[in-house]
């Protein structure tokens, strides 16, 4: 009777403490080393070329340049990190880091020729983009629900998500009404989270070295 009395103690324990989040966890024993750097830099690289594109420096207006990049260093790198980031406990990072790179790698898919994708809706071309905008969306109510979990706690991170919504709900009101300026507006809030996501990763490398010369704070309120 004290036996399972102990365990469900010991259970309980784990519920109400062992509560990893992005502001402040306890990694688990294990050797991988913190996956997030190489997550973040993929993620903002990607995020801050396609945005570039969106604003159109240089007068880009063709995006497919960043397919490459999306699938390989977008999609499958971040895809990566967030699996690294499940047995170091990082609940959170492991959950956003795989969700991204699975958006960069099916965005991508849809603009690969060979998926077939876009000729499905040839002569629909408002079609495809009404679908477009949709997927966008989800993206953005995806974007959303993370910056929730985060809210109150880092400071960084909700700046960040927070940014990256904006850039997702632009961009799928682009696709609705082929308004450039929105379309540009989206560019632009996605070259803000670019930038916050390179801050995070330095921050993150930064803490890593034991004799880094300066240390890069991400805001965090709460443990």
């Amino acid at each position: 009777m004290s036996t399972n009395a102990h365990s469900s103690d010991n259970e309980k324990g784990r519920n109400s403490d062992d509560r990893p989040d992005i502001a402040s966890y306890t990694p688990r024993p294990t050797r991988i080393a913190n996956a997030a750097p190489v997550g973040l830099f993929s993620f903002a690289s990607t995020t801050f070329l396609l945005s570039m594109y969106n604003v159109n420096t240089r007068g880009i207006h063709t995006t497919n340049a960043v397919l490459g990049m999306s699938i390989f260093c977008g999609g499958l790198t971040q895809l990566l990190a967030g699996m690294w980031e499940f047995p170091r406990g990082n609940v959170f990072g492991a959950t956003a880091f795989s969700s991204y790179g699975a958006f960069w790698m099916s965005y991508s898919t849809i603009f690969i020729p060979g998926s077939g994708i876009i000729n499905a809706f040839a002569g629909r071309e408002d079609e495809f983009h009404d679908a477009v905008g949709m997927y966008l969306m989800v993206w953005f109510m995806v974007s959303f629900m993370f910056m929730l979990t985060v809210m109150r706690k880092n400071v960084a991170f909700t700046s960040l998500l927070f940014f990256l919504a904006l850039a997702y709900l632009m961009l799928a009101i682009s696709e609705w009404t082929g308004n450039i300026k929105v379309t540009r507006a989206g560019g632009g809030f996605g070259i803000i989270a670019g930038l916050i996501a390179y801050y995070i990763a330095v921050s993150e490398m930064l803490a890593a070295e034991k004799s880094a010369f300066i240390r890069l704070p991400l805001g965090v309120l709460s443990a």
